[in-house]
């Protein structure tokens, strides 16, 4: 750990985009198109975990997402080989619902993959959708862990694939399977907060909603969710920071987080324990 990093020992980062560089370079361009962000960090595997570990990151959660049918088993496989390259790569898995989505998952959980990932309003598909019922079925069979875009933020207000109804949905009908809603769950964060609240397998992760710059992109303010909830949620509030794709540096997304004034054990959880809980470690 470095003297500007998190404040954690084996620190753990739980929302950074490994994908092929065409892929990476589609996305971004959408992202300039859509809100004139700007991107200047890296891409490549090897320079995104040498960038990390200037900041204290020991492992990093990568996820991909196919936004066309046809394309999800080709792109967890290739994450699957950087991953065995790497010491600090946690891999997840994608799929599309126009896929064959049982067995593209079966086959991503038995080379290894970590998890699975869903970007609800880019992939046009809502978490209760029941064309990934199979998906969820095998997080069940396989302990795996299940994370979506379900929020609103930061484009997706328009979205009938997202929000809190749709999450919820979900929950009650696979309530063993750990989930998490990435973002805060904003700018519905005040209903997921208060999920997680009432179902100890939701989780929920701070990037890009708890950026010390996050006004300067959507209108949110980071000091709308208080320190009692990271004390109250300790164990399923997980530190991450969407790098490679943010158009600030990466300090940005833990320095107000560290700023809180936030017990040690809060402060483990955030940074490093939630992340081993939501994948099944501890």
């Amino acid at each position: 750990m470095t003297s500007n990093g998190i404040p954690v020992d084996g620190g753990i980062d739980s929302h950074v985009h490994l994908m092929p560089d065409r892929l990476m370079a589609a996305i971004r361009e959408a992202l300039n198109d859509a809100a004139g962000w700007e991107f200047d960090h890296p891409t490549d595997r090897e320079a995104i975990e040498a960038a990390l570990r200037e900041y204290g990151i020991e492992r990093y959660v990568a996820l991909p997402y196919a936004h066309k049918p046809g394309i999800a088993a080709d792109l967890n496989g290739w994450l699957l080989e950087e991953a065995s390259a790497s010491e600090m790569c946690l891999p997840f898995a994608t799929v599309h619902p126009a896929d064959d989505v049982h067995a593209v998952v079966e086959a991503a959980f038995e080379n290894g993959a970590r998890g699975l990932k869903f970007q609800c309003p880019v992939q046009e598909v809502a978490p209760d959708d029941p064309r990934l019922d199979p998906a969820y079925e095998l997080c069940a069979a396989y302990d795996r862990p299940v994370l979506h875009h379900a929020g609103n933020a930061p484009m997706f207000e328009a979205s009938p694939h997202v929000g809190i109804e749709r999450f919820r949905r979900f929950r009650e009908r696979f309530p063993a399977v750990r989930a998490c809603c990435a973002h805060m769950g904003t700018f519905e964060h005040e209903a997921f907060l208060e999920l997680a609240r009432t179902d100890e397998n939701v989780y929920l992760d701070t990037s890009f909603a708890m950026a010390t710059v996050v006004d300067r992109y959507v209108d949110f303010d980071p000091a709308a969710i208080d320190d009692a909830v990271f004390e109250d949620l300790a164990g399923r509030v997980m530190y991450g920071s969407d790098y490679p794709n943010v158009p600030h540096a990466y300090e940005r997304e833990y320095e107000g987080l560290v700023d809180r004034d936030l017990s040690e054990t809060a402060l483990e959880a955030l940074f490093r324990g939630a992340t081993a809980q939501f994948l099944g470690e501890t």
